[in-house]
């Protein structure tokens, strides 16, 4: 399609909508208004550049050999440049702390300062970029126990409080030079394969560790902190010393952000309904957006039913003002940038849908307990020409419409991708 007929197309879907009373002008504004926080572990399948490297650990997988990951930040940074220009939108980084560049000397992980960071805060400020944060207590000799902040072991435990204190510095300097709070997100592998002889100890440990890490107090304005739980791991089937139930708790009792990973829970259970629940206790939340297939193997978004759900919740409940959006995933099968942008594509395609809603309409139709037209009014949504509206959007943002992107993707992988080892 050309852009006149894209425009066209757009005119008559608007009319459709405005059938409902939907203004498609206010909703295409307010998801240009939505920024995601990409993630830097696809497009190096997890290795980072911090140290000579370790191999990965804490239960993490990434699977499949496709030709062409980033071998350097500036290669990542260079892969992540054509991805931003392929989504529509101004979007963030998140960042991991073995994506440090430390100049090939070896400096240990609680020791990171701001300074490791500064080609990436650089590169930031150049493309208009807020950056994002986790400490790793992963891929590490001092996690080889599957334990880190709850170890038993006091010299570990203080070792990864050190470096999570550390992280907590970085990501209030990320939000000082960038002028937008980072999000420095805390999830730790620990957990054991078989049935413990004993819980409760471990997350008392954890409690104690987080309290310590979180005793300094920094401006919200720079810097907000998350906890991140899990239903279990490779490694920590039978028991997860961060569970979901440990962490709500943390987060309520200490108003620090919950983190909800739709790959952190069990393969038939979805976060949309959780939403509104966590929202009534604690003030902001932050998402990592994944798919799991029967496991947490962090497939790349698509445009499923339980991603239009949790857009749904956001949109129909409020939340967006108050929800950090983040993508979580690593498949190495497929081209690296490619998943960037189809996962990002699919999760604004996702919140466009939800915005698209009547959702007035919707609540009076609730409220009043006419169920009947309320279940056939959303029905009738499904088939309204969203296609229209999302391609219309695309051109608005000055990305390529359609599947139109992966040329410039296979142009790319021809030209810098294929000349890598």
């Amino acid at each position: 399609m050309n852009d006149q007929q894209i425009q066209q197309a757009y005119q008559i879907a608007k009319e459709r909508y405005a059938e409902l009373g939907v203004d498609t002008d206010k909703a295409l504004d307010a998801l240009a208004q939505i920024p995601l926080s990409l993630h830097c572990w696809q497009g190096d399948d997890v290795t980072g550049f911090e140290n000579a490297g370790e191999e990965l650990g804490g239960g993490i997988a990434a699977t499949g050999n496709y030709p062409g990951k980033a071998r350097t930040a500036d290669e990542l940074r260079h892969d992540l440049d054509l991805a931003y220009r392929l989504i529509p939108g101004r979007h963030r980084l998140n960042l991991h702390a073995l994506y440090a560049e430390t100049g090939g000397k070896r400096v240990e992980r609680n020791e990171l300062r701001p300074e490791h960071f500064a080609a990436w805060i650089d590169w930031a400020k150049q493309n208009d970029h807020a950056l994002d944060f986790n400490p790793t207590l992963f891929s590490h000799p001092k996690a080889a126990s599957g334990f880190t902040l709850a170890s038993y072991d006091k010299g570990i435990r203080k070792f990864w409080i050190e470096h999570c204190i550390a992280c907590r510095k970085i990501g209030e300097a990320f939000g000082r030079e960038l002028g937008s709070a980072c999000v420095t997100n805390i999830w730790i592998p620990d957990g054991l394969k078989d049935t413990p002889a004993n819980r409760r100890t471990p997350r008392e440990l954890l409690r104690q560790s987080l309290d310590t890490i979180l005793a300094e107090k920094i401006d919200p304005a720079y810097n907000l902190d998350a906890v991140e739980g899990k239903l279990f791991g490779l490694g920590s089937e039978s028991y997860v010393v961060g569970s979901h139930e440990f962490y709500l708790g943390y987060a309520i009792a200490n108003r620090v952000l919950l983190t909800l990973d739709t790959g952190h829970f069990h393969p038939t259970e979805t976060i949309a309904d959780k939403i509104s629940a966590v929202m009534l206790y604690v003030n902001e939340l932050l998402l990592h957006v994944s798919r799991g297939v029967r496991w947490d193997s962090d497939h790349v978004v698509t445009f499923s039913d339980d991603s239009q759900l949790i857009a749904q919740e956001l949109v129909r409940g409020g939340y967006l003002e108050r929800v950090h959006i983040g993508l979580d995933y690593f498949d190495a099968s497929i081209n690296r940038i490619a998943a960037w942008v189809i996962g990002a594509r699919n999760t604004l395609r996702a919140l466009l849908f939800a915005l698209l809603e009547p959702i007035e309409q919707l609540r009076v139709l609730e409220i009043g307990g006419d169920y009947t037209a309320r279940l056939a009014l959303l029905e009738e949504l499904k088939g309204l020409p969203s296609g229209a509206m999302w391609d219309f959007y695309c051109l608005r943002q000055g990305v390529p419409v359609g599947f139109a992107f992966m040329d410039l993707i296979k142009e790319y992988e021809e030209r810098e991708l294929a000349k890598r080892g």
